[in-house]
């Protein structure tokens, strides 16, 4: 989440800032990041597709007590990660959605 956040903090910063009422000329220095943005979602790619992986495979062995024995639990983590994917998407597609709400 925090690469996503890096990754739409350019665009989405600002414009959210901006929902809230907050304003002034800093708010230029938030696209100071946006060279940076390909690697933030570089990353941001990369890691939930490690944690896409370590959730939906194939339980081998699991000690009784461990949380991979607990049903419940593995559907947490799954739409855990399902959610936050779907934030970080919007999030590191905002400057192309921005510009149309604004």
């Amino acid at each position: 989440m925090i690469a996503a956040i890096g990754a739409g903090l350019c665009c989405a910063g600002p414009f959210i800032l901006l929902l809230l009422g907050i304003s002034g000329s800093w708010i230029s220095g938030l696209t100071l990041l946006e060279p940076y943005r390909p690697f933030f979602i570089i990353a941001v790619i990369v890691t939930f597709l490690l944690a896409a992986r370590r959730i939906y495979r194939p339980v081998k062995k699991c000690k009784e007590g461990a949380i991979c024995a607990i049903p419940k639990a593995r559907q947490h983590q799954k739409a855990t990660l399902w959610i936050t994917s779907v934030i970080a998407l919007a999030l590191v597609t905002s400057p192309y959605w921005i510009p149309v709400i604004a």
